[in-house]
């Protein structure tokens, strides 16, 4: 991990990083463990505010931004297969234009 990227999300909260009596970042097993954390959660689409809600000591309140990411998650997931019948259609269609088409006429009337 680049050390601009760990400075950001101390910066953010979403990450606690102890100092020793120098001012120098420690990163000792637990604040390791808490950057591994940041960044599974950053890689399953949670950006740095519901990162640090996520993290949150109060389990309800970190349940409920993973709830929200996850309805998110099944909302853009919904879309993408619509996205892949409709382009699969496209591909086998035997219309020249798609406007020719009324399966594609119907994928268009579909919000």
């Amino acid at each position: 991990m680049e050390a601009h990227v760990l400075r950001h999300w101390e910066e953010t909260g979403a990450l606690t990083v102890p100092r020793d009596g120098h001012g120098y970042r420690v990163y000792d097993d637990s604040a390791l463990e808490q950057a591994r954390t940041v960044l599974k959660l950053r890689r399953v689409g949670l950006c740095l505010p519901e990162v640090r809600a996520a993290m949150t000591p109060r389990k309800q309140d970190a349940q409920a931004v993973v709830r929200a990411k996850i309805t998110a998650l099944e909302g853009e997931l919904a879309r993408t297969r619509q996205a892949i019948t409709f382009l699969l259609h496209t591909v086998e269609c035997r219309h020249r234009y798609l406007d020719d088409c009324p399966d594609c006429a119907h994928f268009v009337r579909e919000p």
